[in-house]
């Protein structure tokens, strides 16, 4: 029994001090409403865990780190306004979660990061990827407003003209010229993912650690301040965007393999 038994969504392996959590839902590893849920009280779990250090995310096999929100869930939210409500909140607390996690977390993109995936992987405080994933956040391909982090950390990493063209076309970018303008840490090969994530995370581990946590915790102080201010106005704008024809259309599209027709309604 361990205190992470709890959490049926999400799959952990622990060694040397670094913890691996898996998002286990092949071959998308979508961010399901159960995955939402544990990721509410994680990362508080994780701050009172002495045994942990470095916490390392990933997903499970090598298609996707996360596709991001489940598209199907999507749809049965349309007419469930409470519930979407409470799925946005969840997305916010998950985020409040990740940047108030007193110790490094590195995000192990295994496959494409897409949506929530991306805003997951972005807010970790190293990021590093195989080189042909994809990372993107195409929030206005299914007519919603980017308003669960990816507005406010896209323009943090790579400035306002490039995040602009990315998430107002929703357009990905490969994750090697992702390493080039500074979105993520490193792109590496799918042979040396594994040894460049663990490597500095045993390294980390072996480290100072309150040196390296309270350094972790300067460095995201504005990030944080910045998030915890804006991310409810942010929410409201993606909250009013679900109820539009435009999201609606997008949904069903993508359930029935069809380009959706927008109207801008």
């Amino acid at each position: 029994m361990t205190i992470y038994d709890r959490y049926k969504h999400l799959k952990f392996s622990s060694k040397g001090g670094v913890l691996t959590i898996t998002l286990d839902q092949p071959p998308t590893n979508a961010v399901t409403a159960g995955m939402h849920e544990d990721f509410k009280t994680v990362f508080s779990t994780i701050n009172q865990d002495p045994e942990t250090k470095i916490v390392v995310i990933t997903g499970a096999g090598e298609r996707a780190f996360s596709a991001g929100g489940d598209v199907g869930e999507m749809v049965k939210l349309l007419d469930q306004p409470m519930a979407a409500v409470s799925s946005m909140r969840e997305a916010a607390d998950m985020l409040y979660g990740l940047l108030r996690l007193e110790k490094p977390i590195i995000a192990r993109i295994n496959g494409h990061a897409i949506g929530l995936g991306a805003t997951l992987a972005l807010f970790c405080d190293l990021t590093y990827a195989v080189e042909t994933a994809k990372i993107g956040d195409p929030h206005v391909a299914v007519g919603y407003t980017a308003g669960d982090g990816g507005a406010l950390i896209w323009p943090q990493l790579i400035g306002y003209q490039r995040a602009r063209e990315y998430l107002l076309t929703g357009d990905p970018i490969i994750a090697k010229e992702a390493a080039e303008i500074g979105l993520i840490t490193r792109a590496v090969t799918a042979e040396r993912l594994d040894e460049t994530v663990y490597g500095i995370a045993d390294r980390l581990a072996s480290g100072a650690t309150f040196a390296i946590n309270t350094t972790k915790q300067a460095i995201n102080m504005v990030l944080r301040r910045q998030f915890e201010s804006i991310i409810e106005a942010h929410n409201g704008l993606e909250l009013m965007s679900h109820f539009t024809a435009d999201h609606a259309e997008a949904a069903h599209a993508f359930l029935e393999k069809r380009k959706p027709n927008f109207t801008g309604k």
